[in-house]
């Protein structure tokens, strides 16, 4: 039997922002589908507004599979996986070991394939991967604080000024022409 899939659809099961009081809770499924969404559309605009020649699609599908070794690992709070180096870059091998035994639980011939997606090899993919991982964390901080969260004030500055260390031009398109949306009610945006 090949449990791959199966474990996948544990990612509902894996909450994230643990450390912090939430008006809401969001999974890694929920998560990973948004970044999905969110770099696709950074890797649409970089294609069509700065001259980029990334494939959207493998960027999506890279998206959807950034957080699975979650599944094994749970999520880690970024304020103690970031602590200091020693503990990054172990949680990284964390990370790799809980993604080869994902893989193991696949046909031989289907790894590659997927170990492509949880492992892109292409530095475009995964810059864009991450920074919609940023920004779907803002995004978070932004609507916590919106429905009166002020939890996520100190966190909605410190991933702001993450995702602009990234400088990149799409990021700052999305921001400038789509974020504002981000602020509104569902009656303010018609």
């Amino acid at each position: 039997m090949n449990h791959f899939f199966a474990y996948l659809s544990r990612m509902r099961f894996i909450n994230r922002w643990a450390l912090m009081r939430n008006s809401y809770t969001e999974n890694i499924a929920e998560h990973s589908h948004q970044v999905a969404v969110l770099a696709h559309a950074l890797a649409v605009i970089r294609n069509e507004y700065f001259g980029g020649h990334v494939d959207a699609g493998a960027v999506a599908a890279a998206a959807l599979y950034h957080d699975a070794p979650e599944i094994l690992t749970g999520d880690m709070p970024t304020p103690i996986k970031y602590y200091n180096p020693a503990i990054r870059d172990a949680y990284k091998q964390v990370e790799r070991v809980a993604s080869d035994k994902l893989l193991g639980m696949l046909p031989e011939k289907l790894r590659p394939a997927y170990d492509a997606l949880m492992n892109p090899a292409d530095d475009e993919v995964e810059l864009l991967v991450k920074a919609a991982d940023k920004l779907s964390a803002w995004i978070k901080c932004i609507e916590e604080m919106k429905a009166g969260n002020l939890e996520f004030r100190a966190a909605a500055m410190q991933t702001e000024r993450a995702l602009d260390a990234y400088h990149l031009p799409e990021v700052e398109f999305f921001k400038e022409h789509f974020m504002p949306s981000f602020r509104l009610t569902l009656d303010e945006m018609e």
